[in-house]
Order: structure tokens, then sequence, then C-alpha cells
């Protein structure tokens, strides 16, 4: 979970009054987070917050917000924001995005902000909430990058485009030498740790200002001179880029309703986009969206256990800084600038309990009855794994989630069932396993030292593509089990399986497996129970051994638990 530090001048200033760390923290759940230290010769209070789809708490400047609002139920009010009909005029700064940089990173947005010097502590501040947004929300810059520029240097309108990434040249921040942006990604830090976004297009995303100075080349490094923002300074500009205009939209909207709260006058830029998007080709940040939302009261009554009134809502409401109105059979909400999480009216009921006080629900005792029992599935893999330790095989658990090297290409199948992750944190955790064996053969590898023989075997779940699902996948609880020794072969593989059958007392057959890259041809054999294919065992082929570094001969088997059951 996100975790931030505040300082406490600019928290408690925010928050209108000091709080002792007892009053802390019994009212931060209110901004759904728990204090998690207070380092009092420091005089920086530790926050952990413990909702993610809220990043509009990830800074001090939320966090106050949220419980200002809990305390007094007044609404925060900005009035810099542009809407669809109402568009707020721009004292000339302006960005233009070129269409050069479609593909790579689409676009660029941004806002200015003036009039409040910054002192230490608001930089460091500063600093912070754009890291938070950027790496938690932002996917590690790679969704959101984001820069703070000094704006008394920069000659508007700021241009963002592609360009050469071998001609293009400035001096970044933190060094004093002028490198080519390909240069940057070998050299600078940042351009080791995020260089990997852009990499693989001939062109890299560039910001500069119609004199032709740097700004910055996102989502990597500002440059030296204008994107090096000091104490002292009180012109400020702020421009975020990624591929995902709502997604800029809201970290604008966020950082902008923090700076105005410490004191900052907001002012609007206006952006042009080099394509269409759902709010036109211009449009001036910050910028709300958000569409109103609504929520019955039977729905909120009945999600909460609670006989709420509409007017009991928009009370609640009121105090989570949310402005709400009775609306025909419930309340609709006029999302605030700074939030994107209401997708459902479940959302609106969440903030109704917070809003109404969590204090304020008595305790329920359960009024049903339940028996906790092994479920069937359960009983039989008991029963499996007592039958295979009595035949002298160990136990093994392994993670469900592994690499497509691991998964498929050291198996040399093609992966067609299998499910890939969107999004993986790694290479490590992007498959989720189609089959249990690829996990007992990684044992296997690091195990040449040990005494043979090597029996094990796992009971667990595997995940397959399926379009008769309505997901699209299926999982199924599927025991492996693999065998090593310097004499083992397809006998003693089908003695195995009929010890297994024999003590479950099912019947089964056994039919020639057509086409399987896993197993030696003429050396394995599907299982067949019912008239449907249960299960394959056999010789591993030598090809899968030497992928994985195995040089011993061994056997494997497979089989679908479902289908004995």
């Amino acid at each position: 979970m996100p975790k931030i530090e505040a300082p406490e001048k600019i928290f408690f200033s925010l928050l209108g009054k000091k709080m002792t760390d007892d009053e802390l923290i019994d009212i931060f759940p209110v901004a759904k987070a728990e204090l998690d230290g207070h380092d009092v010769e420091g005089h920086v209070l530790k926050i952990e917050l413990n909702d993610t789809n809220r990043p509009d708490l990830w800074s001090p400047a939320g966090v106050a917000r949220a419980l200002k609002c809990y305390e007094s139920s007044e609404i925060p009010q900005y009035d810099f924001f542009s809407t669809k009909d109402d568009e707020k005029p721009s004292d000339g700064r302006c960005v233009i995005d070129d269409e050069s940089a479609i593909g790579i990173r689409d676009y660029s947005i941004g806002f200015a902000a003036k009039d409040c010097k910054v002192d230490n502590d608001m930089l460091i501040n500063l600093i912070q909430s754009q890291e938070k947004l950027c790496f938690n929300f932002g996917r590690k810059r790679k969704t959101i990058a984001m820069g703070i520029y000094r704006s008394d240097l920069i000659k508007y309108p700021v241009h963002y485009a592609a360009v050469d990434p071998d001609t293009t040249k400035f001096v970044p921040l933190g060094m004093t030498e002028e490198l080519s942006l390909r240069e940057i990604l070998m050299k600078h830090p940042k351009g080791r740790d995020y260089g990997y976004i852009v990499s693989s297009f001939p062109r890299f995303p560039y910001l500069y200002d119609d004199n032709g100075d740097t700004l910055s080349f996102p989502p990597v490094i500002n440059s030296a001179r204008i994107g090096a923002v000091e104490v002292g300074d009180s012109d400020l500009f702020i421009e975020l880029s990624g591929p995902i205009l709502d997604d800029l939209l809201l970290a604008a909207s966020i950082l902008a309703c923090d700076m105005s709260d410490m004191g900052f006058e907001i002012l609007p830029v206006k952006v042009k986009f080099a394509k269409d998007t759902p709010y036109g080709r211009e449009i001036t940040v910050p910028y709300y969206f958000q569409k109103d939302v609504h929520a019955s009261t039977e729905l909120i009554s009945k999600k909460l256990g609670l006989e709420l009134s509409a007017e009991d809502s928009v009370r609640a409401l009121e105090r989570m800084g949310v402005k709400a109105w009775k609306d025909g059979d419930g309340v609709t909400i006029h999302v605030p600038e700074y939030r994107n999480d209401f997708l459902h009216a479940v959302d609106i009921a969440e903030d109704v309990m917070i809003g109404h006080g969590l204090q304020n629900f008595e305790p329920v005792m359960p009024s049903d009855f339940t028996i906790g029992r092994l479920s069937p599935v359960e009983e039989f893999s008991r029963k499996v794994k007592e039958i295979l330790v009595g035949l002298g095989f160990q136990e093994m658990m392994y993670n469900y989630l592994g690499s497509k090297k691991e998964y498929i290409d050291n198996m040399h199948v093609s992966g067609d069932n299998a499910v890939f992750i969107a999004n993986p944190m790694s290479e490590n955790y992007e498959v989720i396993r189609p089959s249990v064996l690829p996990c007992l053969l990684e044992s296997e590898s690091v195990s040449g030292h040990a005494v043979y023989p090597h029996n094990i075997f796992e009971i667990g779940k595997i995940t397959v593509r399926d379009d008769s699902d309505n997901s699209g996948t299926v999982t199924k609880d599927s025991l492996g089990f693999f065998a090593s020794d310097a004499k083992i072969g397809y006998n003693e593989a089908a003695s195995y399986i009929n010890t297994l059958m024999y003590f479950l007392r099912k019947e089964y057959t056994l039919q020639e497996v057509k086409d399987d890259p896993r197993f030696i041809p003429g050396r394995a054999a599907e299982i067949v129970v019912d008239g449907k294919v249960a299960g394959i065992f056999g010789e591993t082929h030598p090809q899968v051994l030497e992928s994985w570094g195995c040089s011993m001969p061994s056997i494997m088997a497979e089989i679908d638990l479902g289908t004995l059951i």
C-alpha cells in the first residue's frame, strides 16, 4: 500500500489545526489511512494509505482535505476547472501536441501555478506527490510521467513532439554534460530506470518551448535549467504525458487541487491535441470530465444493513467532500474534481458508510449457523495424496504464476491454451500455469546433487483457455507427479498409474498419444476414464530435460482430478 511522509508544518496548516497522535489514529480511517509512525524530532508524520483506487489521498494535502471535510461537512470549491460547456480563459499559456508523438506517447497536457513561494518542505512534498502519482497510479511512469518546471523561464507555447533521439541533445537534470536522448538512456540513472518505456521506438518524446529550449525528455528526465525547481520559486508549470488521456486529466486535477490548497493560484493552460479525443481537439486544463452518479436509497440501505433516508445519505456524503442531492428514489452525486473512483452505485454506498460514521453501526451477531467441512474435491485430493506418499513420492507446493520461458518454452509446447497476465510486474509472473509439470521439472533442475531416485508430486490449480466458458478460461484441480532415476521408463510410469487407479477404484483404459512434445513418441499414453481423457503419462522427452538442465531419465504424469470424482 502507498506510504507518504507529511511534514507537520504543511499537514497541520492544511488541516487548520494541530492534532495529537491518538486523535489522528482515531480519525485517519476516514481517509482510508493509518498513522504508520511519527518522527517527533524530524517533525514528520508517516502515513500508510489502505486504498489503491484513491490516488487523491496519496499526499498530505489529500489526506488533510478528507479529514477537514469530514469534520466540517464543507465541500471544497475549485473555480479553475473547465468543462465542455464552460471553458476557463487561459492567459496565453498553451501546450501543442504534434502528430509525431501519436502511437509513441500520445498526449501531453499541463497547467500553471503562481503566487506561492516554494520552501524546502513544500518542494519535498511536491516531489513526493509527483513520484507517488507517477510510480503507483502511473505504473512506474509507463502511463503517467510528470514534470514540474520554472514557468518564468519558458517561452510559451510549449511544444510536444517525437524527435530523432541521436540528434536531439540537452543537459539533463543532475548533470552538466550535454547528451543526446539515446545517450541519456545509457548514461543517466533515470535513463537506465525508465528508458525501456520508449527505447523501442524510432523517435523519442520531447518537450520544448517556443524558443527551442528543452523542458524534458518524458518520461525520463527534465532539463537541468528549466526543469530544476528550487526553493524560492513561485511561478511553476506542471506537465503530464502518457497514452491514456483520462488518467492524465485526473492526475492533473489531483495535483492542481493539492497546490491550490497549499496556496497557489492555479492558471488554466490550453492544450491542442494532434488527434480527436472524447473532449475535442482543444481543451483547457485542469479539465473536469466526470459524470454524475446515482444510487437508490434501497441499494444503500441494503448494502449497509441500515435504513437510511436520502437526506441521511446526502449528509453523510457531504462529510466525505461529495456534493449530493436527493433525486427520485435515491441520491445523485457530483463527483469531486480530484476523484474518479465512483464506478458503481456501490461506491456511493461505501462513502455513505464512512461519512455516516463507522462507530454508528451497531455490531450484529450472525443469525445463520453453518458448519465448516472439507469440499468433495479436497477430500478426494487428500486420498490421492495418501496414495502417492505411500508409493514413495514427496509432496511439493508451487506458485501459480510463472514465466513464459518456464511454462511454455522449456516444455516445447505452443502455449495456445495459456492465460497471460495483461500487465505483469515482471516476466517471472506473466503466465498463469497451464500445467503442474513445469513446476516439478523446475525442482528437478536444481536437485541434481540429491541422491536418486527423485519422486515428487503436487496437487494444485491450473488454468487454461476455454472458449466454451463465459470467462474464456477454466480452472482445474490437477495432479502431477515426476520420477527420475538412472533406470526408469514407461513401465514404471504405467505401474504408478495402475496402482493409483486401483486404490481409487477407477476403471480406465489407455490410448496412444499422437503428438505431445513433452513426451518421447511411442513412450506415452493418455488415460481415458468413462470415455473422457483424464490425463497423460510417459517418458520425458530429452529436449525438455535439456531445456531444464536435467541429465537423468525421467517419467511424469498429469491427471485432471475433476474427471475422477
